[in-house]
Formats: structure tokens, C-alpha cells, sequence
């Protein structure tokens, strides 16, 4: 349950991360700051919630594009962020096509490079036990 849970509140930071980057990147991309967190966190549920379908969809049906799930599911969330939330607005297709690739990315080197940050703590921990627990069965 724990995993989860840090699953879950990485991928919202690094969703939220993704999404600023889109929006300043591209010119077709607005981010309405008031119904920014809702957008977030609807964002992030269609994601959690659609890539095992997706998954399984391909898995089945189009194997080839297994290596892409995250992009198809990130296209599928902001697809279905942009209809029912106001937070995010898309137009144009280069925006379309760039918007998922550069969300897709972010998110990527946003979960390599939040975990160390949030849980650096937790981590020194469990390594300075682990090295006294050795220490004392030497001892």
C-alpha cells in the first residue's frame, strides 16, 4: 500500500512537472492555473486507470507497440483531460503530436530524478541501518 501511495504522489508531481513543460514549450498548450491541480490529478487517475487496459490492448492486439504504452496512455490522458477539465487546453496538431513526447520525457527524467530528491532521506536511512545491523553482527 505504501508503493503505491509514493507511486501515486511521484506520478502526480511528475505529471504536473510534464504539463508545465508542454505548456511552456508549446504555443498551443495552455495550462489554466485555476483548474491546474484538478487537471493534475484527473490527469494522473487516466493514467493509472487506462495503462493496464492499453497494455493488454497491445499485448493482444498490436504487439509491436508495447515500448510505446506510456506514449499512447499519455496521448489518452490529455485527450481526455483537455474534454472534461478546464485546466488544459490543446490546439493544433503539431501541438497534438509534440504535446504527448515532451510530457512522455519529462515524466521519465522526473521519476529518475524525484525519488532521489523526495526520498533521499528514507534511503540514508535504510542504508545506515543496514551498515550498523552488519557492524553489529561482526561484533
Amino acid at each position: 500500500m505504501i508503493r503505491f501511495l509514493a507511486r501515486t504522489v511521484l506520478m502526480l508531481l511528475a505529471n504536473a512537472v510534464g504539463l508545465l513543460i508542454a505548456a511552456l514549450l508549446l504555443p498551443g498548450f495552455t495550462v489554466n492555473l485555476i483548474g491546474f491541480l484538478t487537471s493534475v490529478v484527473f490527469f494522473t487517475t487516466v493514467e493509472l486507470l487506462f495503462e493496464p487496459f492499453i497494455m493488454k490492448m497491445a499485448i493482444r492486439y498490436l504487439p509491436a507497440i508495447r515500448g510505446g504504452i506510456a506514449l499512447v496512455t499519455t496521448f489518452v490522458g490529455l485527450l481526455l483531460t483537455s474534454m472534461f477539465t478546464a485546466g488544459v487546453e490543446i490546439s493544433g496538431v503539431t501541438t497534438w503530436v509534440l504535446a504527448p513526447l515532451i510530457i512522455w520525457v519529462s515524466v521519465l527524467l522526473a521519476g529518475i530524478v524525484l525519488p532521489l530528491m523526495l526520498f533521499k532521506n528514507i534511503l540514508r536511512e535504510g542504508v545506515n541501518a543496514r551498515s550498523t545491523t552488519k557492524e553489529q553482527k561482526l561484533l
